[in-house]
């Protein structure tokens, strides 16, 4: 790892809230150096991505620096786009494509490659959106949109094989996680010049470059809470319906939630306990269980210890 930066202020300040990057990962290096690459240029201990692409994929490779590092469960949250190419190993009339491309869209079952990190259980994954987008002979260019950890290579063999003619992905790019799309992703050499432009006192650029916190969490519903509320939740309580001043949205039980104080500062996220009507109907009992805490209980004084009594006045000559 490179030296700790004497960052200018305004930097220093994005990152120890804790910011993610948009990097434009290329084909040939693995996820985990592209992060490397980022931990180093920010001159940080520590850097994590959400989203693993494989050495030979290309594209959108979310990377969370400080506090963002607790994101990263929202972002894996997230559907995914790409853009595939899929060689098919025979001849397959167009009609049998398309009608193969409608079957696969839903929920599907999948094995993970041979070469995958996870182990080989076969599991459910929900494709979106499947559409043909051109085809030049046995190649298919395709756009999918799926459920995070839907593998498309395995899409691809699938696809040959309901066809009865085989077929391998040949080439695949991320174009898109969740809201975020390749309009605002960078590649690594421009994160070099933007760090150096900073260094040299001009942060304007690398400012842009490093999202805050609050355009992955205000994706999700919020859950606004009271003052003492918020103490509570910050010491690591989880929320009870009492405490609950408003929603932003409506959200059934078992969604991920982010729970914010009445200035719309982000306290915690996690799980509903009750659905939207409920968890700001019901005045007692839990409503979410939180699981991440983002703020320094040291800035929000517990309120529910009782005060320490005030100190008797001594009687006279005593």
């Amino acid at each position: 790892m490179s030296d700790p930066v004497e960052w200018p202020p305004e930097v220093a300040r994005r990152l120890s809230e804790g910011a993610f990057l948009l990097i434009d990962k290329p084909r040939g290096p693995s996820s985990h150096q592209v992060t490397a690459w980022v931990r180093d240029l920010l001159g940080l201990p520590r850097a994590g991505h959400a989203g693993t692409l494989d050495p030979n994929v290309s594209g959108i490779l979310w990377v969370g620096v400080g506090p963002a590092l607790k994101l990263i469960p929202l972002v894996l949250e997230f559907p995914k786009r790409y853009i595939a190419v899929i060689h098919l190993h025979g001849e397959a009339p167009d009609d049998a494509v398309a009608r193969a491309i409608s079957e696969f869209q839903g929920p599907v079952y999948q094995l993970p490659p041979v070469r995958s990190a996870v182990r080989r259980e076969r599991r459910v994954r929900t494709i979106h959106r499947l559409t043909l987008l051109e085809r030049a002979g046995p190649e298919l260019l395709v756009e999918v949109t799926a459920e995070s950890g839907t593998y498309v290579r395995t899409l691809a063999v699938d696809l040959g094989e309901a066809l009865g003619v085989g077929g391998h992905m040949e080439e695949l790019r991320r174009v898109g996680t969740g809201p975020f799309d390749e309009s605002a992703v960078v590649p690594i050499t421009r994160l070099a010049d933007a760090v150096a432009r900073s260094r040299e006192g001009a942060p304007a650029e690398l400012l842009a470059l490093l999202h805050p916190l609050a355009e992955v969490w205000r994706e999700f519903p919020l859950v606004v809470v009271r003052d003492g509320a918020a103490a509570a939740v910050a010491h690591g309580a989880d929320l009870a319906g009492g405490g609950v001043v408003s929603v932003s949205r409506p959200f059934d039980s078992g969604a991920t939630v982010a729970v914010v104080t009445v200035r719309g500062e982000l306290l915690a996220t996690g799980e509903a306990l009750r659905d939207s009507s409920e968890a700001s109907a019901k005045r007692s009992g839990w409503v979410v269980d939180c699981s991440r805490v983002f703020v320094d209980p040291a800035r929000f004084p517990p309120t529910w210890r009782a005060t320490a009594e005030a100190p008797r006045p001594v009687p006279p000559g005593g």
